[in-house]
């Protein structure tokens, strides 16, 4: 088995550096402004330029893939993808069927071909009454009002639940009450679906960091024995591991299973669907609304760049290939991520990722307090940020004699991986604040026209970038789950204005939480434990506002 951990302890020195880039890099170009604005503020006036026009291109591309996105994501889910999958049972029938039909369009062309290519060579797929999906939901502490709608959600799909496994997978280290509502859990459903296995992970496995890598890892070696003792081979079950928040659109498991039948190379792909945050996005605080609503459209433009596309939360990989890598990393903290890279190394480069035009509903950050939420927003976009832990796990890998991955396209994807992580941290700071910085470093740039004029320019630039701020505010209206009754109409006014406050979370949470991440990176201070996202929901929040009000009256009595 090739050898796809992460290092325990001491780094070597090449690793080490490449640990240090990302930060060397966000910093340098903060410091390269200051440095140019003291010395010559045209050289500084001409790198800011540069940087705000690449900005303003990509965020054309940006609102281009958002609307097309939308649109993708609208067509899937009207698909029946329950009928395409039985369709594949019988290919040969199913196709000539389709020939008859006078249906059109794109989509359904792709499928025509799905089911002639089936059919010249039926040996070569499997059946879809032949295979099973698995769902890992990882738990930690959440309640029962958090997992049973997540269940329910997967009792809703068009999937057959016979052919559904479910695992729930607590820690040891989240205490006894989240036995209690796992029993609870189980008690309930186990006779819903083809099995209903609750597990617990130990607290302190050895060379595991405290993370979800490690509790979906023992889930999975659990379904490993489990699927032996029945009897189901590893290549005929899909793995979907879930959050305890997550609820899968009702076609997912269909349409997953249908991409891993059509699929040659099937092994060597994992299926990504888009995560939406929306799952209770009237109740959150505006800040959150923003940066959810923000982090929803990224994932619908990232699966319309299917050469990009990474693993992410929520996404299904078959078991076959799950069982030959010792399933996900148990040493960090972005297991979601770092799996892209696991697989691409173990499969020797040839991996892709399949985007999934159908959502997952995930909760956007909220807890009992508001303060509590702020600082949990902060965390988990930082654990996220944290994916910069990557850039050395790729870069040793490429630059050793022992590359198994073809060196230009490597390094493309490590170009990719790094400027991702540099811009994040970097951008929107130089982009908002850097044109006053050579005039507030050099009192000779006041006299310096290009300097003089550059906050002027900048202004004028951000003006055209409203137009895909615009986009993004329209279509974010339309995604909105319906508004709750307990909000008045109002409410759905504070849904827009809060876009004002776009500037303020892509630098105190977006950058902040990146430049965080990146200097423990720096410092070889690493972040050894994953910082659980407290998901509350809008009856725990008022029961929490309720017992702080009970108290309150105590006290005063």
């Amino acid at each position: 088995m090739k050898d796809l951990e992460l290092p325990l302890g001491k780094r070597t020195r090449q690793y080490r550096f490449f640990e240090m880039l990302p930060a060397i890099l966000s910093y340098g170009m903060i410091i390269l402004l200051i440095i140019l604005s003291i010395f010559s503020p045209l050289l500084a006036a001409m790198y800011l330029l540069v940087i705000i026009i690449t900005v303003l291109v990509k965020a054309f591309g940006i609102a281009v893939h958002t609307i097309r996105g939308r649109a993708r994501l609208n067509r899937a889910q009207n698909i029946d993808w329950h009928h395409r999958l039985a369709q594949l049972e019988d290919p040969a029938s199913s196709y000539e069927q389709e020939r008859a039909s006078r249906s059109s369009g794109f989509e359904f062309e792709v499928h025509q071909d799905n089911l002639r290519k089936l059919a010249d060579n039926p040996a070569k797929y499997p059946k879809p009454s032949k295979l099973y999906n698995a769902v890992i939901i990882a738990a930690y502490n959440e309640s029962y009002d958090v997992i049973e709608p997540t269940i329910q959600s997967l009792i809703d799909t068009t999937y057959d639940n016979d052919k559904l496994i479910l695992i729930l997978t607590c820690e040891e280290r989240g205490g006894e009450a989240i036995q209690k509502t796992a029993a609870a859990l189980q008690k309930k459903f186990s006779r819903t679906f083809k099995a209903f296995l609750t597990i617990t992970h130990p607290n302190d496995l050895p060379n595991e960091v405290p993370g979800k890598g490690g509790n979906i890892t023992f889930a999975g070696r659990y379904l490993k024995t489990w699927l032996e003792e029945q009897k189901i081979s590893h290549d005929n079950v899909i793995v979907t591991t879930l959050d305890s928040d997550n609820r899968p659109h009702a076609t997912y498991f269909d349409y997953v299973t249908y991409e891993y039948i059509v699929h040659d190379d099937r092994k060597r792909l994992s299926y990504q669907p888009v995560a939406l945050f929306l799952n209770n996005i009237w109740d959150v605080p505006a800040p959150m609304r923003v940066i959810a609503t923000g982090n929803s459209f990224w994932n619908i433009i990232s699966s319309m760049r299917p050469h990009t596309l990474r693993n992410f939360a929520s996404h299904s990989q078959p078991m076959d290939a799950l069982v030959e890598m010792d399933f996900w990393s148990t040493r960090s903290i972005v297991e979601d991520g770092h799996q892209y890279w696991r697989s691409y190394f173990h499969f020797d480069g040839r991996y892709s990722v399949i985007p999934i035009y159908v959502p997952i509903y995930q909760d956007a950050v909220l807890s009992d307090t508001y303060s509590k939420t702020l600082k949990a927003q902060f965390k988990q976009l930082r654990r996220w940020a944290y994916g910069a832990s990557d850039v050395p796990y790729v870069a040793v890998r490429l630059f050793s004699r022992k590359r198994n991955v073809p060196l230009g396209e490597g390094l493309a994807r490590l170009a990719r991986l790094v400027d991702g992580h540099v811009t994040l941290a970097s951008t929107s700071i130089l982009v908002t604040v850097g044109g006053w910085i050579p005039l507030l470093v050099n009192s000779q740039a006041a006299r310096d026209i290009a300097a003089h004029q550059l906050p002027e320019v900048i202004s004028g630039v951000q003006r055209v970038a409203m137009i895909g701020l615009l986009v993004t505010v329209f279509l974010g209206f339309k995604m909105l789950p319906p508004r709750p009754a307990r909000y008045k109409r109002r409410r759905t006014l504070w849904m827009i204005l809060q876009w004002a406050l776009m500037p303020v979370t892509a630098i105190v949470y977006s950058a902040a939480s990146a430049f965080n991440a990146q200097t423990h990176l720096l410092l070889g201070k690493y972040l050894d434990k994953f910082d659980v996202t407290e998901k509350a929901t809008h009856q725990s929040v008022a029961r929490a506002r309720a017992a702080k009000a009970s108290r309150a009256g105590s006290v005063k009595r």
